[in-house]
């Protein structure tokens, strides 16, 4: 399974690695996959595999469209398609580059790269119904920026990227699916909402893995997310925070009382 993973990491072509990683996450489930988790894995492609559009631009380059126009809506809804384009890659990154995990480890990371596999199938599907296909509008890549800060710690990954990059996700979906609604874009306020449950569950499997690494290696959560913020310079949290959010994923009442703090 782990080996899969990578191989549909470095697909190129975005349908057909979402197709890909939903198949593999069936043919796990069925027991068409066997699990080694100690096997120590490396590739001979580029990792992540991308097609040759979206341009990547610095995300302060990414043009601001209103949603008030059919232009401005595409653009939002292409820039959340690539946002979980990078999260499949994300989740199949998880899978292969760290070996020794408990298998548990690896299944949750299966589960969440089928989910964004589905949600980036939606988001492209209905960015067509606009008129426009992944790849037509510039995109940022500071999601796959951070995977390659923390490829070194798989402790490192689990808090920077579910629990901070994934995490203002949770903050930031109501506000663009008001907006979205707003616009009359009621068909891609639905995907939101899917995204947006799915995404709680997400993030409350890096919880659990951090917390998990956390006690296996007897370090205080709290002091520790602290120290791999400043030391892999991770964007400052700001807020408004969706705290109803946060707290269903697993974040303790001390760490959102940190957050607000």
């Amino acid at each position: 399974m782990r080996a899969a993973a990578l191989h549909w990491l470095c697909v190129t072509e975005a349908g057909a690695k979402a197709r890909g990683v939903a198949a593999m996450a069936e043919d796990y489930r069925r027991g068409a996959l066997a699990l080694d988790c100690g096997a120590r894995l490396a590739s001979r492609l580029p990792v992540p595999g991308r097609p040759p559009r979206p341009e990547l631009v610095p995300p302060l380059a990414v043009k601001h469209r209103s949603m008030g126009t059919p232009e401005g809506r595409a653009a939002m809804i292409h820039a959340l398609a690539h946002i979980e384009f990078n999260a499949i890659n994300l989740a199949l990154d998880a899978i292969w580059r760290f070996p020794g995990m408990p298998a548990a480890y690896y299944e949750d990371w299966l589960k969440v790269a089928a989910e964004e596999a589905l949600h980036f199938s939606l988001l492209a599907a209905h960015l067509e119904t606009l008129g426009h296909a992944y790849g037509d509008f510039p995109a940022h890549n500071s999601l796959w920026d951070m995977a390659q800060k923390t490829a070194g710690d798989v402790l490192a990954r689990i808090a920077l990227v579910p629990r901070t990059m994934e995490a203002r996700g949770l903050d930031a979906s109501p506000a663009v699916r008001a907006k979205l609604a707003q616009a009359g874009d009621l068909k891609a306020a639905e995907i939101l909402d899917i995204i947006l449950r799915d995404e709680i569950g997400h993030v409350a499997i890096g919880n659990r893995w951090f917390g998990f690494l956390c006690t296996e290696r007897g370090i205080d959560p709290l002091q520790t997310y602290a120290d791999l913020a400043a030391r892999y310079k991770a964007p400052p949290l700001r807020g408004p925070f969706n705290v109803e959010a946060r707290r269903a994923a697993g974040f303790s009442e001390a760490e959102l009382a940190a957050l607000r703090g």
